[in-house]
This record gives C-alpha cells, sequence and structure tokens, in this order.
C-alpha cells in the first residue's frame, strides 16, 4: 500500500526524513509518495487545497497531511476512511477536509491523538514524526481503522470553507485568489462552467480588476495563444480559472495575493 505524505515541513531540516524512517520501520513493504513538502507555512487552506487536488492522481492507500500550526494544542490528531476506500490522516484543523470531499465523504473517522499507535514519548512539537506518520505506518500495515483511536462523529471534524464566486446583474464575477504556483500563476475560486450566462467565453477579451485596477486578458485554453507578455485567463490542470502570464508572474505583475478578491468582466 502507498504512504502519500504533504507537509510544509520544507527540505532543510530531517523533518521530512524522519517521518520517512519511521513509516518504513513500521511498514517496510509500504511505498511512500512525496506530494509535496512546500506548503506555505501554516497555510492549512493551501494544503487542503493541494491534497484535494493531487488525491484522484493517487493510488488508493493513506494520506498524511500535516500543516499543523496549532501543534500541541488540544486540536485533535485524526485518521479518516472515505467512501471510495482511501484513508487519511493528519490534525483536526480543515486540512483533510476537501480531500474528503473528493472522496464522497467520510465513512469513520477516528480520533488518534492518543492512538495506541504513536510514537512514546511524543513531542510536543513534531507530532507527524510521533503520531501521524506511526498511525499511518501501522494502518498500511494492516491496521484496522477502528482500533487506531476513539471513534468520532464525522459532523464534528473541522472543514475548510472556500469562497463562493458572485455573479452581479452587470455580468461581473467576483471570485478569490486560491492559491499561486511557482510560475506566479494564480487559481480563482471558479470553474469554467460557472461562468455561463456571463458573457466571458473562450477566445474573447476579460477584464480582470485586481487591486482596483482593470487590466486586460484574453481567455485562452494555454499560455502560447496569446504573445509573450500577454495576460491569459485560462482552465488549470484541476478544472479551476487561473490568471497567467505568458512567460511572466501574473502574481507579482498584477499584485495578487491568495485570498485577495478577483473581478472578471467580458469586454
Amino acid at each position: 500500500m502507498i504512504v502519500s505524505l504533504l507537509t510544509d515541513y520544507g527540505r532543510d531540516d530531517d523533518f521530512v526524513g524522519v517521518c520517512h524512517g519511521v513509516i518504513a520501520s513500521i511498514a517496510p513493504d509500504a511505498r511512500i509518495i512525496d506530494l509535496t513538502h512546500g506548503i506555505p507555512r501554516g497555510d492549512v487552506r493551501q494544503g487542503a487545497l493541494v491534497l484535494r487536488n493531487t488525491l484522484p492522481y493517487m493510488p488508493t492507500g493513506v494520506h498524511v497531511a500535516v500543516v499543523d500550526p496549532q501543534v500541541g494544542t488540544e486540536r485533535r490528531a485524526v485518521a479518516v476512511r472515505c467512501h471510495d476506500g482511501r484513508l487519511l490522516v493528519g490534525p483536526d484543523n480543515g486540512v483533510l477536509s476537501l480531500a474528503w470531499g473528493r472522496a464522497r465523504g467520510v465513512e469513520l473517522a477516528v480520533d488518534v491523538t492518543r492512538s495506541a499507535h504513536r510514537l512514546e514519548p511524543v513531542s510536543a512539537t513534531f507530532h507527524g514524526r510521533d503520531v501521524f506518520a506511526p498511525v499511518a505506518a501501522q494502518l498500511a500495515a494492516g491496521a484496522e481503522l477502528a482500533d487506531a483511536g476513539q471513534p468520532l462523529d464525522p459532523e464534528t471534524l473541522v472543514r475548510v470553507e472556500l469562497p463562493e464566486p458572485r455573479i452581479d446583474t452587470d455580468g461581473t464575477v467576483t471570485v478569490h485568489a486560491l492559491a499561486a504556483d511557482r510560475f506566479g500563476n494564480v487559481a480563482l475560486s471558479i470553474s469554467h462552467e460557472a461562468l455561463a450566462g456571463t458573457g466571458v467565453t473562450l477566445g474573447g477579451e476579460v477584464e480582470v480588476t485586481a487591486g482596483g485596477e482593470p487590466h486586460t486578458a484574453t481567455y485562452a485554453v494555454t499560455f502560447a495563444d496569446v504573445r509573450d507578455g500577454g495576460l491569459l485567463v485560462y482552465e488549470d490542470a484541476y478544472r479551476m480559472l487561473a490568471i497567467a502570464i505568458n512567460r511572466g508572474e501574473a502574481r507579482a505583475t498584477l499584485g495578487i495575493e491568495p485570498g485577495d478578491e478577483v473581478h472578471l468582466r467580458a469586454r
């Protein structure tokens, strides 16, 4: 079985390697897949988005997400089984919630904060090593989820709520920037299908307003559909709209940060 890891640990320290070692010691036959360790520090929503987007491309297995700014507090550590058979392990702060929504919801949830599978003594600041990695490894090795902790009502689990797009009577679409990648492309909180009736159509011009400044973009399929330096709106690899500049960085040029409002309108 695979164990996937998503964290905000980065690669400069020993945190990721130690988690690998814990998993390999308990479940030597498990295959470990590093989804990313580059989630911005403490950015639970970004971790939840990346886990949701990447989960469909992972084999069914155990998926660990550790973006945990409240480590050492009373927040719960949880493990859940989704209706599609996937197992998710991580802090109960919403980082797992978008993924279980994509995986048809939660079938069973348990509190693994004091799991019999955890390592002792438990560090107050490194639950990735002492709680999440050993619990995930035991599950990958065949342990029953029900034996990993105390049962929980799935309705009590913390969820990340994403902002909904708003379409005004004049056709202006108000969305939020959800994330930006290393190329400066900015993912938005709207899908192509949600643009129906707004006049924003493939190949047409779109007025993109960010920070009060309007910019003219083309609604295109891919970057090369516009000139070098040209602004485009496009459907990204995860079926959400995004803003980019061909051979440039939309985030820096337009001054857009995750959480900012962006307005789209057909021209």
